[in-house]
């Protein structure tokens, strides 16, 4: 799995990090009226992002990790991951639970549960 990386441009660094696929189907014209560019700078303009290649969950497509700070993973928190972001509101959603501290700091906002799953096969991110 190749990646690209990038540091947050916000005001200061956030408590955890996403990880955004873009490869074969995220981030791709087969995922018909996103702007994906517009959804990366987005992220990348408020959070620390990673760019992964492919987290081979294709069926999920736009996939985003919310991955937890290294205090909450030392304290039990794991990898969020969500499928189907595909809108403006649910980037926000995101943004706003990374800056409040992300898995095992802040409570997902509720409307992310209908994107949040279970990868068929974990991978480690």
């Amino acid at each position: 799995m190749g990646e690209r990386r990038s540091g947050s441009a916000g005001s200061g660094p956030a408590p955890c990090r996403v990880i955004v696929c873009r490869d074969c189907c995220c981030g791709s014209p087969k995922v018909i009226g996103v702007d994906h560019a517009a959804q990366t700078a987005r992220l990348r303009a408020e959070v620390p992002v990673r760019i992964s290649d492919c987290l081979d969950v294709c069926d999920q497509a736009n996939v985003i990790v919310v991955q937890p700070s290294a205090p909450a993973r030392a304290a039990g928190a794991r990898p969020v991951w969500l499928g189907l972001v595909n809108d403006a509101d649910a980037t926000e959603d995101i943004i706003a639970w990374v800056r409040a501290g992300g898995p095992g700091r802040a409570d997902m906002p509720d409307i992310l549960d209908l994107y949040a799953f279970t990868p068929p096969r974990r991978r480690t991110v």
